[in-house]
């Protein structure tokens, strides 16, 4: 790394600096401290494709929400988008936890005081219990 710091100093130069090449020195040299910062710290990823895996479907979605039709289109495509997320995030399969709690709506089995049990987090928990008191009942 010390080699090709080296050289870019020595290119940036050489190039003009309206170039291609020579914005490309520039910048690379003005972000050199976050550059090799995995150089100094073992925690850090040489890549950031982890991060670019985890925030492509927010930029996918952005892209395809051009295309809600109208601004409660857009309201009702933000809504779904953190319905379907706070799922993912909470280790629930969207369409079983939003069929069940569609469902569990639409019957009147939860009452609409009770809404918050429908909540990802709270209805996994509520599963897990069940399927551990179906267990020892067996």
């Amino acid at each position: 790394m010390a080699a090709l710091k080296a050289r870019l100093e020595t290119l940036i130069d050489e190039v003009s600096a309206k170039s291609s090449l020579g914005k490309a020195v520039i910048y690379a040299l003005a972000h050199w401290p976050g550059l090799t910062a995995f150089l100094d710290d073992g925690r850090i990823e040489v890549d950031s494709n982890i991060v670019e895996r985890s925030i492509k479907p927010v930029c996918l979605t952005r892209k395809n929400s051009l295309f809600a039709g109208s601004a409660r289109g857009g309201e009702t495509w933000a809504v779904l988008a953190s319905l379907v997320n706070s799922a993912k995030l909470n280790g629930v399969d969207p369409e079983t936890w939003l069929a069940d709690v569609l469902e569990q709506i639409v019957s009147g089995a939860v009452p609409v005081n009770r809404l918050d049990q429908l909540l990802p987090w709270n209805w996994k928990a509520s599963r897990e219990k069940r399927g551990q008191a179906g267990m020892m009942a067996a």
